[in-house]
């Protein structure tokens, strides 16, 4: 098998013609695991402008990091667009950050079941959030969010009718170990 993920995708019967379509697509670590993280909370459960309009204001106010965040009130957080859980998540996430030393090179040796299992401990990360997080902020190859709203979007246009998320599950073991690459086809589907 081949070792290109590019390579592997463009002969898929079912996405090859995304590949052709837009070419070769990267997955690249966000420098900062903490802010993706943070920006990954940002966008739970809302339009992908009002997350980035939000996450304009939480950095024009305040600097990024668990101790910032944590020394930032809830009132401040609210002020800038999180909702109250949010701004509860955002600091429940800068606790867990400073009290287990978490890292890109705390996660390196873990597979992706214990990284989800481990950050879904913390109340407000849920399974797509530390998807995301495998996805952006550590890199991994073989991820498919089939909770996200996008990747189910996607799965519509390429197949042309919504799926079930087991069948789409089920189809995306075809583009294993790279469904990371797929899912990127599968949002620039949509866009």
């Amino acid at each position: 098998m081949t070792r290109d993920p590019i390579a592997f995708l463009e002969n898929d019967p079912d996405i090859g013609h995304l590949v052709a379509e837009h070419g070769a697509v990267t997955l690249e670590p966000a420098e900062d695991f903490f802010h993706r993280m943070i920006v990954s909370v940002l966008r739970q459960q809302v339009s992908m402008a009002s997350a980035e309009a939000t996450r304009e204001r939480l950095e024009d106010t305040v600097e990024v990091t668990p101790e910032a965040l944590l020394d930032t009130d809830r009132s401040t957080l609210r002020e800038v667009g999180l909702s109250g859980q949010k701004a509860t998540y955002v600091h429940n996430i800068a606790e867990a950050f400073l009290e287990r030393g978490y890292s890109r090179e705390h996660f390196e040796a873990e597979s992706d079941a214990a990284v989800i299992d481990e950050l879904t401990q913390i109340k407000g990360v849920g399974t797509w959030t530390a998807k995301m997080q495998l996805l952006f902020s550590l890199g991994r190859p073989d991820v498919f969010p089939v909770e996200d709203l996008g990747v189910r979007k996607g799965m519509r246009v390429v197949y042309g009718e919504d799926l079930e998320r087991s069948r789409m599950a089920e189809l995306a073991e075809r583009w294993r170990p790279y469904r990371s690459y797929a899912t990127l086809y599968l949002w620039h589907a949509v866009d």
